[in-house]
């Protein structure tokens, strides 16, 4: 079976797809990854095909980050990007095209994946780890935060996911009309196929961190979350290496792509004064300009760009973080208690998570590090039924299959899904 899996953003946003390409791959099938060109190492990893979809975007967004001062910086970095947008959208009909898939698995953030499945009559499936599409009454959609409401509105704030057809509709029906296919409107489902039946979404995210909820449907498939394997070859150089073997574990801390400029400096104040209250030793990650911190200001704070969470949280004491899917994921599979740091999206979803599983502390806005980061840190390292049960969190995470039950989800609707009618041949 021939496979697309298009994705957009930072390694966070990445990482879990090439993990699910790679799985299918060692199952037989052909695998495209329409993703930015940084990636191909990743992809070629395990095997899969990359085909470059998004790469002048994510270059600008990289460029952008760190100068922006808020979200509202950010959304007008995005109305100056709309060229670099319609540049990914025809890269991704490119990559389907060049792959001729018998099955599309796409995320939100690629706008055209359901069009591009529409336009060559294949079946396709939306995918991100986070339970933002399917309505439910357990909770609001995440971009709402933690907090829960009556159920009736809960399950009516998802109306919210139509917002992609709202603002993006233009550009996204300029692709259709170009592709031959009618246009659709601003407020239409994305969890309706245009034949009426459901879309399928996939969900990699364990549901020991978000149980699943008695109200969703078939058509939702918690899997568990997709992990990369580690790269056995990747080694630390000898200024980390060193760091970490002279003295008791440190607390990483890192903002990750959160490179809003204005705070940043606040922001490393707060980090290297909470880390000194409390006579912690520390891994400063700078990411995209969230923190600006430098050298390394003292010999029990060593500041890093970027090295694998996989491999660095395994060997710290605990994790602060911003509360991106991936970050989250991958300190709550190492077992490490965790502070969320909140700056937008659904990062505050996740640091309500993260405390109710009772592995961490109540979350901590980004705005209130000046003012909070020294206790909450203080609350982070002294509780030990934090530590105990993040242990215990891991375990039931690392029991969990979530590749081979994402591999199981796909080739089942490519069975029940390619069925009826004949299939659409790719146009050239």
């Amino acid at each position: 079976m021939r496979i697309l899996i298009t994705t957009f953003g930072t390694r966070g946003d990445v990482q879990p797809y090439v993990a699910l390409g790679g799985a299918l791959r060692a199952r037989g099938h052909e695998v495209t990854l329409a993703v930015a060109e940084g990636f191909r190492d990743l992809a070629e990893g395990v095997g899969v095909r990359l085909h470059p979809a998004g790469t002048r975007m994510l270059a600008m967004l990289r460029e952008a980050m760190p100068e922006l001062r808020g979200p509202r910086d950010a959304l007008r970095a995005l109305g100056g990007m709309r060229a670099a947008m319609r540049e990914h959208l025809d890269e991704q009909w490119d990559a389907a095209r060049a792959a001729d898939p018998d099955l599309i698995i796409h995320h939100p953030k690629c706008l055209v994946g359901s069009s591009l499945a529409e336009a060559l009559g294949v079946p396709g499936a939306l995918s991100l780890p986070l339970p933002f599409y399917t309505p439910t009454r357990a909770f609001p959609i995440p971009f709402l935060g933690g907090t829960s409401l009556p159920g009736w509105a809960n399950r009516a704030s998802y109306g919210f996911t139509r917002v992609a057809t709202v603002v993006y509709g233009g550009m996204i029906n300029e692709f259709r009309r170009a592709r031959g296919l009618r246009g659709i409107g601003r407020l239409a489902d994305p969890l309706r196929a245009p034949d009426g039946s459901p879309v399928p979404v996939l969900y990699p995210y364990s549901r020991h961190v978000v149980p699943v909820p008695a109200d969703f449907p078939p058509s939702a498939h918690v899997t568990g979350y997709w992990f990369l394997e580690r790269d056995p070859t990747w080694r630390p150089d000898a200024r980390l290496a060193d760091f970490l073997s002279a003295g008791a574990p440190p607390v990483y801390v890192g903002f990750g792509s959160m490179g809003f400029g204005k705070g940043a400096d606040e922001r490393r104040d707060a980090v290297l004064g909470a880390l000194e209250a409390n006579r912690l030793r520390g891994v400063v990650a700078t990411g995209w300009g969230g923190l600006t911190v430098g050298e390394s200001p003292s010999e029990d704070v060593l500041v890093v760009d970027d090295v694998p969470h996989d491999w660095l949280f395994d060997r710290v004491a605990a994790v602060v973080h911003h509360g991106g899917a991936g970050s989250t994921a991958a300190g709550l599979r190492a077992g490490k208690p965790t502070l969320v740091c909140p700056f937008l999206g659904d990062q505050p979803f996740w640091g309500a998570r993260v405390s109710a599983a009772g592995v961490g502390p109540a979350p901590l806005p980004a705005r209130q590090l000046s003012a909070g980061l020294t206790d909450r840190l203080g609350e982070l390292v002294g509780t030990e039924e934090y530590r105990r049960r993040a242990a215990e969190l891991a375990d039931g995470i690392r029991d969990e299959d979530g590749l081979g039950s994402g591999v199981e989800v796909v080739e089942d609707l490519a069975m029940v899904r390619g069925r009826p009618g004949p299939r659409r041949r790719s146009p050239r």
